[in-house]
């Protein structure tokens, strides 16, 4: 499953000023995929190999997360999900 959240942050990312949001998924095959069909440089990916891996994506990129069949979640929502994974992640260690 795919996540975008609502952050919506205003910052420079990469060189670049934009507003800012997160996209995260259940396994980093499906995460890696989707990045590309939206356009996404894999190589972009944040935190990779741990219970916290996304992209952040621009505001144009969040819509076409959402529009892509991403689940739009809130900021609450997304630490809920990243607890809920590192939890999982430890017990797994």
């Amino acid at each position: 499953m795919l996540y975008v959240d609502d952050m919506r942050r205003r910052a420079r990312v990469r060189g670049r000023h934009a507003t800012w949001s997160h996209l995260y998924a259940d396994s980093t095959q499906e995460l890696l995929a989707f990045a590309r069909a939206i356009g996404l440089n894999p190589e972009w990916i944040q935190r990779a190999g741990t219970p916290f891996e996304h992209f952040d994506v621009t505001e144009l990129k969040r819509q076409a997360a959402v529009a892509g069949g991403a689940n739009p979640i809130s900021c609450v929502q997304t630490g809920e999900l990243l607890a809920r994974r590192a939890a999982a992640f430890q017990v797994g260690s």
